[in-house]
Formats: structure tokens, C-alpha cells, sequence
């Protein structure tokens, strides 16, 4: 298995008209994505913001569950925290991994959008199991990754779809879904949940 890593992207992202923005970091999406990220084995959870000013809320949310009050009451958050990784730039979280591993990574990107040249999340899995380098799993904030950033790619993930046509998901259950469809331990048809 490669080492992977994911990142949450925010910027460059766009907004509902395309328009490449930069969005805010939010203390939900730093928890619950590290939960997910440490729940699946993940090597390290990004949290790519160019913003300074928000720099020292996320290193306030990492400080209070790794050393703070929070890792006495909950120590298990404070392991699934200690992934949190912040930098201004998908390429400084690239750098950061190369340091790391020697090699750079693989870029994966996902979408919210159909299009061509998607694969299949059970070809990534396969794909991660037989890998040398490093994997960086993209996701993005606002209304997705912007072009430059999806040109960049070498693997694009298929949409998730639900049975409906709403097709709006929080980025933190994207994530979730997205893991848990990459590295989920399949359960025998004898043990029914």
C-alpha cells in the first residue's frame, strides 16, 4: 500500500459561478476530516489555506486536542489531530511530502462534476495497493477545485452519486464516502450490520 495523504483545499477553489475564490477554514472540516483521515490510515490530513490570519485558529483547534484540555478528555481526537498539517499551497503540502517519502506524489482529485477520463474508486484502490509513491488525495471547498488545479491531476475520481439528483454533499461526508470506498475493510456476506 502507497502512503496517502489528503488534502482540503482552500484555494484555489470557485464559487457558484466559477469565479476562482479563496474560502475560509472551518473547525468541523479540521476535526472531522483528521477523524476520518486517522480512521482510514491515512499518512497526514492537509489544511491548505493561504490565509494568514486563519493559520492561528487552525494551530488553536491542533494545540487544544494534541496538548490542550481536549487530549485529557479525549486523547483518541488528539491522535487522529496530530495528522493536521497546515501550509499556504497544494504545492508546500507537496514539498512537505517528497521531505517525507523521497518521492512526489501522485496528484488525485476529486469532483462533484461527471466528465471524461474519471476512474473508478475501485481502480484507485487497486491502484494504491500495487503504488511505490506517495498518493495526495485533493478535495476542495466552495464549489470545488478550480481548472488549474484538476489539469494538474493524474487520477480524477468519479463523482459520488446518490440515488437522487441532488448531488450537494458536505466536503467532511465526501471525504468519509470517498475513504471509506478506497480503503474500507470489506465484511463478509455471514456478518450483516
Amino acid at each position: 500500500m502507497s502512503s496517502v495523504y489528503c488534502a482540503l483545499v482552500h484555494h484555489p477553489v470557485v464559487d457558484r459561478q466559477g469565479e476562482e475564490v479563496t474560502t475560509s477554514v472551518t473547525n468541523l472540516d479540521v476535526h472531522d476530516i483528521a477523524r476520518s483521515a486517522r480512521t482510514y490510515g491515512l499518512r497526514g490530513y492537509f489544511v491548505v489555506s493561504p490565509i494568514e490570519a486563519q493559520h492561528p485558529v487552525v494551530q488553536r483547534i491542533v494545540d487544544h486536542w494534541c496538548s490542550g484540555a481536549g487530549k485529557h478528555r479525549f486523547p483518541e481526537r488528539g491522535e487522529a489531530i496530530a495528522l493536521v498539517r497546515l501550509c499556504s499551497s497544494i504545492d508546500h503540502a507537496i514539498a512537505e511530502i517528497e521531505a517525507t517519502e523521497g518521492k512526489t506524489p501522485r496528484l488525485v482529485v476529486t469532483s462533484a462534476k461527471s466528465g471524461r477520463n474519471r476512474i473508478s474508486y475501485a481502480e484507485e484502490a487497486e491502484r494504491l495497493r500495487s503504488e511505490s509513491r506517495p498518493t495526495l488525495l485533493l478535495f476542495g471547498t466552495g464549489h470545488g477545485l478550480a481548472d488549474r488545479v484538476l489539469q494538474r491531476a493524474d487520477a480524477f475520481l468519479e463523482p459520488i452519486q446518490g440515488p437522487t439528483d441532488f448531488n450537494h454533499l458536505s466536503v467532511r461526508a465526501a471525504v468519509a464516502i470517498t475513504l471509506d470506498r478506497l480503503f474500507a475493510v470489506k465484511s463478509s456476506a455471514n456478518n450483516p450490520i
